[in-house]
């Protein structure tokens, strides 16, 4: 099928929801539109439609925009602990790979044995491509310094320019002895922080995105801690909503940055938003009274 569909103007947009029964100041309306893009906000219009494309009745902008706001803030939260999360991740990869292999041990595929050799050679690739975007001063410096003798950053350098999905893959590749290492720190498996951090990846990269959190299903399923029984009290968490991973994160920041008031920052998003229903998201009603939130 060809798609014929013409661009509307900002205030035949604006024509078209109002005649759908979205309640709004049309002036208004076309100021939202011309700040956020019609088929973005489209994504939190969705839940106030009929099966026709028509709005539920009583459906206006306010409702809508203080949804699209709500997530704009969620993102700006989740963001703030994968940043404490990622760094301290690449800390701990970085001193415990480098004590036990060397500055430049990630250089030797014999170091990375659940990674096979296309996948090992496609993260070499990333690193150096990673490293050559790279516009830090340290970067310059090194290779000024010892270019002559060295392509490649030693790993406590290298790991300041990896992306989240690189340390993904360092992780997933290094021997199950470092991993093991990395994920006691954690209280759980190398396979559970595997899982952990691809969800992290992902969930990083559509709030990098400005992509939709509120009222989305990740497509991605973390594993949810079996024999810890915290995991499972009152309830078992649903791990393919965006409250698994708030609850990951939680996890995680109690142990990165215990002193962080974090939750209480998420709590009070929520109480000022108390129109927003949770259990799109993966709330149940008394999911403060779980183990992980206590």
């Amino acid at each position: 099928m060809k798609y014929t569909k013409p661009p509307l103007s900002f205030e035949k947009q604006a024509d078209l929801l109002i005649d759908r029964g979205l309640i709004a100041d049309k002036d208004v309306l076309v100021a939202r539109l011309k700040s956020v893009n019609y088929y973005r906000l489209s994504g939190y219009l969705h839940p106030f439609k009929l099966p026709d494309d028509s709005f539920k009745a009583g459906t206006t902008l306010d409702m809508v925009w203080q949804n699209y706001c709500f997530d704009r803030q969620l993102r700006l939260l989740i963001i703030d602990v994968i940043e404490r999360f990622e760094i301290a991740l690449k800390t701990d990869i970085t001193y415990i790979l480098s004590h036990t292999h060397g500055a430049f041990g990630y250089l030797d595929v014999i170091n990375f044995p659940f990674l096979s050799n296309d996948e090992y050679t496609k993260l070499i690739e990333n690193i150096q491509n990673e490293t050559m975007r790279s516009k830090e001063v340290f970067v310059k410096h090194f290779f000024k310094k010892y270019g002559d003798q060295h392509k490649f950053l030693p790993l406590w350098m290298a790991a300041e320019v990896f992306s989240l999905g690189t340390v993904h893959t360092v992780y997933k590749g290094i021997p199950l002895s470092i991993k093991q290492q990395i994920s006691k720190k954690y209280n759980i498996s190398p396979k559970v922080l595997t899982s952990w951090i691809h969800t992290i990846q992902v969930v990083r990269n559509i709030c990098a995105h400005h992509g939709r959190i509120y009222n989305r299903t990740l497509g991605v399923s973390s594993i949810i801690p079996k024999k810890n029984s915290d995991w499972h009290t009152p309830f078992t968490i649903n791990n393919d909503k965006i409250f698994s991973v708030l609850s990951i994160l939680k996890y995680l920041l109690d142990i990165i940055a215990p002193q962080s008031n974090w939750k209480n920052r998420l709590i009070k998003l929520i109480d000022e938003n108390n129109m927003i229903p949770l259990n799109v998201m993966g709330f149940s009603k008394d999911w403060e009274n779980h183990l992980i939130w206590k």
